[in-house]
């Protein structure tokens, strides 16, 4: 069976959608603890090309002229789920079929014909979308407590109790000898402990390479085993986890603890690196950004945004320790006199200087010039400042942006596609590819913030005013 390609919402059971009873499903076979990933439906006769694994699977049997082979082919390609719509085809979910799906162990649901297909997926995507609400309020939840933990008296025995009892399991330090150094949560069965000693023994190693590992017992749904170097060196401690859960939400909880374990336990820390852990843990404890900045360094600071244009380019060398490698871009915070240059394999964007009250427009900034690099193809693009800005009062310029794009505001989409498509003269393609979007949703943007704005935006004299007003925003 293919293994699903899950997306970035967590699944929901297929019992949470059995229980909508404005939809009348009815369960015929399997089980319906199966976790749904999203849904697709197809009449093809064979649908395992069209199933990337974890799906929903609706049809209404248009092709079904081999339930044995169906079947096979879609529990084949790791769908989740059937579900057979009785109309307009049959009037009743075929023997054959539920018998298929009993021996292949796949799911089968029977929608009634009041029930539409599009009213079962928009089922499914609603359960994701609450489910998902739930997970990111819950990892909120524990990084402040996680946060609050680190600011008591014993931060590290705090840290690991919250950290235990959030994640449903054990949480422990080791020393570079394998020995335990602290701990919390429930105790571990002998097979458990034998088995994340082991995985503390890989991370521990002489090279701390790799920086974590993980492995499970009994089976995928057994208890989770993590370890994660922290620190640099040998003398570095190592955590390591049992997680009764070992979800996304639970992966971002423990990163969080991680990091700030990795601080409250540094050995021996530099004046300039006890400075940034002091101000990152501010931060965490909710210090507004113009306290926690004097730590960083001089001020004022520029924001970089850069993103890998090749997979095998070496890190880029910005002369900066305060970095952040998220999701395919690198942030990085530069202090003042340090130059941003040109670095193979990557393009940049640069903000302007800016002070404390200002970073957060900043990483605007420097995002927009990393998505106009892109769309030049050009290695290196930075904010542009100055200009008509310093001729006017801010504001009366403020006032004058509020007042022109006050039609757009609330609706961020079309005032970053606006800025966007101007700043690249009008380039449909090239505004698309900065955007990544299709062509046709920027002109339908574009001709909607006409339409709002009641301009003609194929006219200089209205591009340049709105592109004035857009800066201010």
């Amino acid at each position: 069976m293919a293994e699903p390609l899950v997306p970035f919402a967590p699944p929901v059971r297929l019992a949470a959608l059995l229980a909508r009873r404005e939809l009348g499903l009815r369960l015929v076979a399997g089980d319906p603890d199966a976790e749904l990933h999203w849904v697709h439906t197809s009449e093809m006769a064979d649908p395992y090309p069209y199933l990337l694994g974890g799906e929903l699977l609706l049809t209404a049997g248009v092709q079904l002229a081999d339930p044995e082979r169906f079947v096979a082919r879609a529990a084949e390609a790791g769908a989740a789920a059937l579900g057979f719509g009785v109309t307009p085809v049959y009037d009743t979910v075929p023997g054959a079929l539920a018998a298929a799906c009993a021996r292949h162990r796949l799911p089968l649901v029977e929608v009634e014909p009041g029930t539409t297909f599009a009213a079962v997926a928009r089922a499914v995507w609603r359960l994701m979308a609450d489910a998902r609400l739930h997970e990111l309020r819950r990892v909120t939840d524990a990084q402040r407590a996680l946060a609050a933990a680190a600011a008591r008296p014993g931060p590290v025995p705090a840290v690991l109790r919250v950290l235990a009892a959030r994640l449903g399991g054990r949480a422990a330090l080791y020393a570079p000898d394998g020995t335990e150094y602290a701990a919390a949560g429930r105790g571990l069965a002998p097979r458990e402990a034998a088995a994340l000693g082991r995985l503390v023994a890989v991370v521990a190693g002489e090279e701390r390479r790799p920086s974590s590992a993980a492995d499970t017992t009994g089976g995928p749904d057994g208890v989770r085993l993590a370890a994660y170097g922290l620190g640099t060196g040998p003398e570095g401690l190592t955590l390591g986890l049992a997680l009764a859960r070992h979800g996304e939400s639970d992966q971002r909880i423990a990163e969080t603890a991680m990091v700030l374990l990795s601080l409250l336990t540094a050995p021996h820390q530099g004046a300039a690196e006890a400075a940034r852990s002091a101000a990152l843990v501010r931060l965490l404890l909710g210090a507004r950004p113009e306290e926690a900045a004097p730590l960083l360094g001089e001020a004022p600071w520029t924001v970089v945004h850069a993103r890998a244009g090749d997979a095998q380019a070496p890190p880029p060398a910005l002369g900066t320790p305060l970095v952040d490698a998220g999701e395919g871009t690198v942030r990085a915070l530069l202090p003042a006199g340090r130059e941003v240059a040109p670095q193979p394999g990557w393009t940049l964007g640069v903000s302007a200087p800016a002070g404390p009250g200002e970073l957060a427009a900043a990483d605007a900034q420097a995002a927009r010039a990393l998505r106009r690099a892109e769309a030049a193809r050009t290695g290196l693009a930075r904010h542009r400042a100055g200009g008509l800005d310093a001729l006017v009062d801010p504001a009366e310029a403020d006032a004058h942006a509020r007042a022109l794009l006050g039609p757009l505001l609330g609706r961020p989409a079309l005032v970053e596609t606006l800025r966007v498509w101007l700043s690249l003269h009008g380039g449909w393609d090239r505004t698309a590819t900065a955007l990544g979007v299709h062509r046709n949703t920027v002109r339908q943007r574009i001709a909607r913030c006409a339409a709002l704005l009641d301009a003609d935006l194929e006219d200089a004299g209205t591009r340049m005013e709105l592109w004035f007003a857009l800066r201010r925003l």
